[in-house]
């Protein structure tokens, strides 16, 4: 393997997109990612929040040093894509291009083996589980800054629907705050001729699906971005019968911290409060999960500077608003300064949206995101 041949990249991008492991089961991936960074003649280490492994590349005699994330994990959706290297693993797809992300830092790894034109160490950090299980925070726990300082940190995100290689940037929130929270309506079952003699909880249920819409328009501040989605309603079975327990799943994003308080304060009362005026009673276990996203002013614009000569000024943008979606680069942007941006994955007709099915990572990415991971690491550690 050359160290510039993408399609070397490609086919292995194709490989991993082939064999998809779910959070803290990427095992496969792992050791290819140690294999392919030993052959380079980087300095590997695995095992780092379980399933992660970073390489390390040290030239010159700075002390300086810059880490640069790509995530690893699958998600559990059946693939529909019918491509020749489509999953082999039933239930399991690469559909949010982490395949790609690995690739393509791998591919960057080649480029900075082969010039070594910077002066300082470079820590690649191939992250494992970043879908809902929080693997960077793992890294984070896992001593990852104290074994391999770093001075600034960086990640990307390909996008589908932008134009292939523009590239998109923000300082400060990028991405929401998540939590989830489970409740339980516990009513009094009877016959559904009966209703008067019963507790409904699915009455008590459906009123609090709406209620707790009045948190969002009501008890927010209009300014702060706030979300709370009910993404399920279970209970009963039969058209008869009223059931003795309504279960409700909420999803509940933020980007302020004292409103992502205030959520679950007032989720907690409403939830409460709206039961008990149906004779029932609720619990609510609240479970808080990734913290917001939020860039750091120097490090974004400095990856921005580097995107317009790299590609051009007409292919970098400024992102108007954050995304209500969540990601775990969050722990490691709490603990380092940094920035993480998006890569445009194309717009060309029958494109298609993250953790669709029938989505595919867009192979020509790897040729621009590696150049520019080249770019960034060399520009950071530019000789003084």
């Amino acid at each position: 393997m050359t160290p510039f041949d993408v399609c070397e990249f490609v086919n292995l991008r194709r490989d991993l997109h082939a064999h998809p492991e779910l959070g803290l089961e990427e095992h496969r991936t792992s050791a290819i990612v140690a294999e392919r960074l030993a052959a380079l003649g980087w300095r590997v280490t695995t095992g780092i929040g379980k399933t992660g492994v970073v390489g390390t590349l040290t030239a010159g005699s700075s002390r300086r040093a810059i880490g640069i994330r790509a995530d690893m994990d699958a998600l559990p959706i059946h693939e529909t894509t019918g491509l020749a290297y489509a999953s082999r693993n039933v239930g399991r797809m690469h559909a949010c291009g982490h395949d790609g992300h690995t690739a393509t830092l791998l591919a960057a790894a080649a480029r900075l083996a082969a010039s070594r034109a910077f002066d300082g160490t470079v820590h690649l950090i191939f992250q494992p589980a970043e879908e809902n299980v929080g693997g960077g925070q793992m890294m984070v726990e896992d001593g990852l800054f104290d074994r391999f300082p770093c001075d600034a940190i960086f990640a990307m995100h390909n996008y589908p629907g932008v134009p292939l290689g523009h590239f998109g940037f923000r300082a400060g929130p990028i991405m929401a705050a998540v939590d989830e929270a489970t409740i339980i309506v516990q009513g009094q079952g009877g016959h559904g001729a009966d209703p008067h003699e019963a507790i409904d909880p699915i009455v008590a249920g459906a009123s609090i699906v709406m209620a707790l819409q009045t948190i969002i328009s009501r008890n927010r501040d209009p300014i702060d971005p706030g979300v709370i989605t009910v993404g399920a309603f279970q209970s009963g079975q039969a058209s008869n019968v009223i059931p003795d327990t309504a279960r409700l799943v909420l999803s509940i994003r933020s980007f302020d911290p004292d409103l992502r308080d205030q959520l679950e304060a007032r989720i907690k009362a409403l939830v409460a409060a709206q039961a008990a005026s149906f004779g029932a009673s609720a619990t609510v276990d609240y479970l808080r999960s990734y913290p917001a996203t939020i860039n750091h002013a120097d490090e974004t614009a400095f990856a921005r500077s580097v995107a317009v000569a790299h590609a051009g000024d007409d292919k970098v943008y400024d992102l108007r608003k954050p995304s209500m979606g969540s990601e775990d680069f969050s722990y490691m942007l709490e603990k380092r300064p940094g920035s993480y941006f998006t890569l445009g994955a194309g717009d060309a007709p029958g494109w298609k949206s993250l953790h669709h099915p029938s989505y595919d990572f867009n192979d020509d990415l790897i040729a621009i995101g590696s150049g520019y991971w080249q770019a960034l690491a060399e520009r950071f550690l530019a000789p003084a």
